[in-house]
């Protein structure tokens, strides 16, 4: 079987992240290495950022999302691949390195892209309507819309800030809360 050829650079934490994409994918991956990321490697993402573009695949935890955050800040015209947490955890560990080659393959197909201007804005209330706060089933919805509009899971207000960030529109919201009260 071929492997999806992707154009853009995938930005990952370390090694074993790498070893898991490239099962899936052929791409150049760059590595991280964590939190402290050195020049050298700015510097690389930043070419990369210039000739190919990028795709910010972290791991679904605090460090992952910091560094995500701190990339961003740089390079904010970014695309964003979320792997869920479910799909990302092995016992306690949590990272794209236990995630499969297929849940790979998923995150990947459901691209974020920063919003640029306009587009539907997203308020409280639509988080309300659709079940995604005040609710005993909040997190849980949460985290089956973050997964579904591949924008990953965040608290209510991140979450919120995700929606308007990512330009989501309300249909395809509103297609995946229908989808999200059938299952």
């Amino acid at each position: 079987m071929d492997k999806l050829k992707i154009k853009e650079a995938i930005v990952v934490e370390g090694r074993d992240d790498t070893a898991a994409v490239q099962k899936a994918v052929e791409a150049l991956i760059i590595e991280t290495h964590g939190y402290g990321i050195s020049k050298k490697t700015w510097e690389l993402l930043e070419k990369a950022d210039k000739e190919k573009g990028l795709i910010i695949f972290t791991d679904p935890d605090y460090s992952g999302e910091e560094i995500r955050r701190r990339i961003t800040a740089k390079f904010p015209k970014s695309k964003h691949a979320y792997m869920p947490r479910k799909k990302a955890t092995k016992k306690d560990d949590i990272g794209i390195e236990n995630a499969s080659p297929e849940s790979i393959l998923e995150a990947l197909s459901k691209i974020a892209y920063t919003k640029e201007t306009g587009g539907d804005s997203f308020t409280m209330a639509d988080m309300d309507a659709a079940g995604l706060v005040g609710n005993p089933k909040a997190k849980e919805n949460r985290e089956f819309l973050g997964t579904e509009l591949g924008i990953g899971y965040g608290n209510s207000s991140a979450f919120l800030k995700k929606l308007n960030r990512f330009g989501i529109d309300k249909q395809r919201f509103w297609d995946a809360v229908k989808k999200m009260r059938e299952e």
